[in-house]
């Protein structure tokens, strides 16, 4: 008995010497790369981490809009903040009044062919007027009416309940993105456009401080600018701001020579008719960028169609006059300049990413709640950092699964391609798995160059 345990163990140290050389073999045909993208950084604090805890008003300003919301009395709030967050979200894009005379010329020809053949004698002015009530008729019931939002000081009150604590959130997280990759960017000027409540000003304070000399807001409700200054002050006309030179303008800066560091639009560009205004607006407000134009919108297909729009505006198209020639490159969330890949296949997606935060107290609001959004960020090219050798960077698109030695990860990498990676420590060596399992959905991941890697293509 004593001997058969003998060779038993024996048989097992061969075994697992076996393992240890032909694992040391395999590492010497195939060696891992070193892991100098963490850049000193612990694996879970990796340079692309960028996701952020649950997030909170800062306490000045949940305490003034708790104070603003209270004095209002609004009869049946949560009612109205259940329908303006329902009717926000579901917002579409007006029809062009290309598509719109498209469609009725189609519809127009459809009903005159029905008519011809059913033959007899055809009174054509009689049918044509039957036509044309029939075509508008159907162009009434089929077409999405968007009208422009327009805010008196009682929706301004419901767009705060409503709105204030996610757009918060949904902003400080596009600009961590900035400030996490960029550390030495320390912005002096802002211009924010469709500034609304003043979260922009709130959330790049937080960033980046007293740093900022200069916050420029645009807002052409002036409803909306007042509750604004009630923010900043407390809800106390005789007090002095919060945050200081912040100044309040219904139009945009004239002079097309007039720069800012930081120029914003949060959920803005949703609320311009049509494409051509909405070109126009990115062409304006990348006219006024020194350092960073930061669009954030609806995490919604239109949302994410909308910055499409502008991404394609800024890096395909070009203006007549250009007066700083330093062109657009493209630093978040996208980790390439190409066609987006959740836009060329079918069912489309939208590329959105989330942010917990914690609501206003309010009756039937949660302990937390999420953000859904979607977020471009474009610079001027020459304020790129350099890339670490060897090392490329995708985005996860979706929530990181995390399984038994092994992580799924979704990413949209720098070749335009969605791709389903499964990580493991064997494969991509042990720090790639650490920040694997230590990255979430918004993420950036490490792809490093000439590892053999068990990549699949993902459609979806």
């Amino acid at each position: 008995m004593v001997l058969r345990r003998f060779s038993a163990c024996v048989l097992c140290q061969r075994t697992l010497l076996g393992m240890l050389v032909c694992r040391a073999k395999s590492a010497a045909t195939h060696p891992q790369p070193q892991a100098d993208f963490l850049k000193g950084e612990p694996h879970r604090k990796h340079p692309g981490v960028t996701n952020l805890k649950t997030l909170r008003l800062p306490e000045e300003l949940h305490v003034a809009a708790q104070s603003i919301i209270h004095r209002a009395q609004v009869n049946q709030l949560p009612e109205h903040i259940r329908k303006l967050t329902n009717f926000l979200w579901s917002r579409k894009r007006a029809v062009e009044d290309l598509t719109l005379r498209q469609k009725a010329v189609s519809l127009e020809k459809e009903l005159w062919e029905k008519a011809m053949q059913k033959g007899g004698d055809i009174d054509e002015q009689a049918m044509e007027d039957r036509i044309r009530r029939k075509v508008l008729s159907e162009l009434r019931r089929t077409t999405y009416h968007w009208a422009p939002m327009k805010y008196d000081e009682e929706l301004g009150v419901v767009y705060m309940a409503a709105r204030l604590a996610g757009g918060y959130a949904a902003v400080r997280r596009a600009l961590n993105e900035i400030k996490k990759r960029d550390p030495s960017f320390a912005p002096h000027t802002l211009l924010d456009f469709g500034s609304g409540l003043g979260t922009v000003v709130w959330a790049s304070h937080a960033c980046w401080g007293d740093s900022l000399k200069e916050m420029v807001c645009v807002d052409s409700s002036g409803p909306m600018n007042i509750l604004a200054e009630r923010l900043l002050k407390g809800d106390d006309e005789r007090a002095e701001p919060c945050i200081k030179q912040v100044y309040f303008r219904q139009f945009l800066p004239v002079s097309p020579k007039v720069q800012f560091d930081l120029v914003t639009a949060a959920f803005t560009l949703s609320e311009l008719p049509n494409v051509k205004d909405r070109e126009e607006a990115a062409f304006t407000l990348w006219r006024k960028t020194s350092s960073y134009l930061v669009l954030v919108e609806n995490g919604t297909k239109e949302g994410h169609q909308i910055l499409m729009e502008a991404r394609d505006t800024l890096l395909k198209k070009q203006e007549k006059t250009i007066y700083d020639s330093r062109p657009a490159s493209v630093f978040a969330p996208c980790s390439h300049e190409l066609v987006c890949p959740k836009l060329a296949h079918e069912p489309v997606t939208p590329c959105n990413f989330q942010q917990q935060y914690q609501p206003l107290s309010l009756p039937r609001h949660n302990d937390r709640q999420i953000e859904k959004f979607s977020y471009l960020i474009l610079r001027r090219t020459e304020a790129a950092e350099e890339g670490t050798k060897g090392v490329e960077w995708a985005r996860l698109i979706a929530p990181v699964l995390r399984r038994t030695r092994h992580v799924h990860c979704r990413m949209c990498c720098p070749d335009g391609q969605l791709q389903h990676m499964v990580v493991t420590a064997r494969k991509h060596s042990r720090d790639m798995y650490r920040c694997a399992r230590s990255s979430d959905w918004g993420d950036q991941m490490p792809i490093i160059r000439g590892v053999e890697e068990d990549i699949n293509s993902d459609s979806g």
